[in-house]
């Protein structure tokens, strides 16, 4: 029996910078990062390793260089790391891209049984939150979104109870296995790999898969398979703010004026 985690590289989004002209991310010379989402979902997976003995598979959809990305994850202790990788995946949405990893996770499941599919809550870049219940969904398993705490496990009655962190309270859910979930940062503290895990994990293998692996319908994936696309990226402009009377020693007065400004601009009506 095995776990999935699934990883995202993403640009760090502290040094981002955008094209003026072409109103596109710069990408040269920003450095990328794992999804930080993305690290608790794969130390949620590496924790119930150490209790129950299930394999762990990291997989990650992008370029080439996501493969430090994966090396990062068998630093970690994943016992095995997929990329999905080719030009046919490129330019996927939240759509495309989980046709792509619930493909992907199938023809895991074909070679030795899935029993928890782990995402993060969401990226950094996409902010989406949109992938994890995709891959539900195109798999018809159960879907746990905004864990926080894994109450319990049993992998023989294949049962899993956990509990969501949801606005002012927290939820306990229980579904059967197998299951996808998605967590937030409460969830736990990622570990930090060691010196002779990271020299190891230099030499572990990456498996590559393309869409010759997977035989997918390139209508399903990328550019091809996405409904919706990515029309302008922008950085917001803030005009300077401006102060309205002294809301202190004369509070109606400021109000006054702020609701005559308010008229001016046609903002509210009378």
């Amino acid at each position: 029996m095995q776990i999935v985690a699934c990883i995202k590289q993403v640009p760090d989004t502290t040094q981002v910078q955008i094209d003026p002209v072409t109103n596109t991310l710069v990408r040269e010379g920003i450095p990328f990062i794992v999804n930080p989402y993305d690290t608790h979902a794969l130390e949620t997976a590496l924790r119930l390793k150490d209790e129950s003995g299930c394999r762990v598979t990291a997989i990650s959809m992008g370029p080439m260089n996501t493969e430090a990305t994966l090396r990062k994850a068998l630093a970690l202790g994943v016992d095995r790391a997929v990329l999905l990788s080719d030009r046919a995946f490129g330019g996927a949405d939240t759509l495309a891209t989980s046709n792509v990893l619930a493909a992907a996770i199938r023809r895991l499941d074909d070679e030795e049984e899935v029993c928890i599919v782990f995402c993060g809550k969401q990226t950094i870049d996409g902010d989406t939150a949109q992938v994890g219940p995709g891959i539900a969904t195109r798999l018809g398993w159960s879907q746990l979104t905004l864990v926080d705490r894994i109450v319990s496990i049993d992998l023989d009655q294949r049962r899993l109870r956990v509990r969501r962190k949801l606005e002012g309270r927290h939820e306990i859910v229980e579904a059967p296995l197998p299951v996808t979930i998605t967590v937030v940062r409460e969830i736990n503290r990622p570990r930090y790999p060691t010196v002779p895990m990271r020299l190891l994990s230099q030499a572990g293998e990456i498996e590559v898969w393309s869409n010759r692996v997977l035989k997918m319908d390139v209508r399903e994936i990328g550019l091809k398979g996405s409904p919706t696309w990515v029309s302008r990226i922008f950085s917001p402009q803030r005009d300077k703010g401006e102060i309205i009377g002294d809301g202190v020693n004369d509070p109606v007065g400021a109000a006054s004026l702020l609701v005559e400004k308010l008229l001016s601009k046609d903002l509210v009506s009378l």
